[in-house]
């Protein structure tokens, strides 16, 4: 998935169908004298559904389509007929995607499952014809109910991608290689920060034909929550990880201080992330000796950790042991 291709946020201004006027018709039929009222109901509106889609992984699709309008429901006809329901219009979105009110910013509902379906705009009811409105003192009414007119209202949409692991680290921790050689992912490897700029996300294969998904968040620094780097932007993707698998290379200056400073900029932008399972991996441990392992192994945070190397296969399977068996754990919970 290359970065022109992957949008995760867009705006979108929306507009559902007004209902169709009530018929207003008199029953006027040979050999029946004063045939009375028959006017039917008139159609409803159009509305604009969010539907989730499992096939669908960014919002690219609206991101040039920004102006989705409902169909207007008919007019009511004769012999009590209905009118047609206007045209619903439907939003296919990825899961895990977010819809909010373009104008407050206040959360409607997230779509997490495939196939479901959410009215965003209701499209407006139609009116009711005279024959509702018929009595004993009232036997010819020559009125019908308008239809209610149409709702207009913006909308975000913002992705969360939906992930059982995310990958939490600074620009070149070894993020998206690690991903390379776990999953069939192919996420671009280069020796500068911040090659990734958008998630990428693998399934990787476990034992007994078992699976989860990991997902490459672009690198997070110092400040991040304040909007430095890219951090701010796809923070959010890792509120829906059920684990956060810390990253930290072998030679960094300091190992526990990187992952202070990881952590902090989780809290700082969202204090329930740190409710989240925390994993570490030691990248790039095949530059390391035993010793000087032992010695770094002295001074890590108190989470499980494992040391690998992505490029020497070392301590794959043990960290794919590491994961499963906390999914395992929260899937208990």
């Amino acid at each position: 998935m290359s970065g022109t291709n992957f949008v995760d946020y867009v705006k979108i201004f929306c507009r559902s169908g007004k209902g169709g006027p009530g018929s207003r018709h008199l029953r006027r039929e040979k050999f029946i004298a004063k045939g009375g009222p028959d006017g039917g109901d008139g159609g409803r509106g159009g509305h604009i559904i969010i539907r989730g889609n499992r096939n669908t992984w960014t919002l690219l699709h609206l991101k040039f389509q920004r102006h989705i309008f409902a169909g207007h429901g008919e007019s009511g006809g004769r012999q009590t007929s209905t009118g047609a329901n206007g045209e619903d219009k439907y939003i296919e979105v990825p899961l895990g995607t977010v819809v909010k009110d373009g104008e407050t910013g206040e959360t409607l509902f997230e779509i997490t499952e495939h196939n479901e379906e959410r009215i965003l705009v209701k499209g407006g009811r139609g009116g009711q014809g005279n024959n509702h409105f018929k009595s004993a003192t009232n036997q010819t009414p020559r009125y019908a109910q308008p239809g209610e007119p149409e709702t207009e209202m913006s909308a975000i949409l913002e992705l969360k991608v939906l992930a059982d692991v995310g990958l939490v680290g600074f620009p070149n921790a070894g993020k998206s290689t690690l991903l390379s050689v776990v999953s069939a992912a192919k996420p671009e490897i280069a020796n500068y920060p911040f090659t990734t700029l958008v998630p990428n996300l693998g399934i990787v294969e476990y034992r007994n034909h078992r699976s989860f998904v990991m997902a490459d968040i672009p690198g997070i620094i110092e400040g991040a929550h304040e909007g430095k780097g890219l951090g701010l932007r796809f923070l959010r993707h890792i509120e829906r990880n059920s684990i956060l698998l810390f990253m930290v290379p072998a030679d960094s200056d300091n190992i526990h201080q990187e992952y202070k400073v990881l952590f902090n900029e989780l809290k700082q932008y969202n204090p329930e992330l740190l409710d989240k399972q925390r994993l570490l991996a030691i990248t790039k441990s095949d530059m390391i000796d035993d010793e000087l392992q032992a010695e770094i192994e002295a001074d890590l945070p108190d989470v499980p950790y494992v040391f690998i190397s992505s490029v020497a296969q070392k301590g794959i399977t043990e960290l794919k042991d590491m994961i499963w068996k906390e999914l395992e754990a929260s899937n208990k919970e």
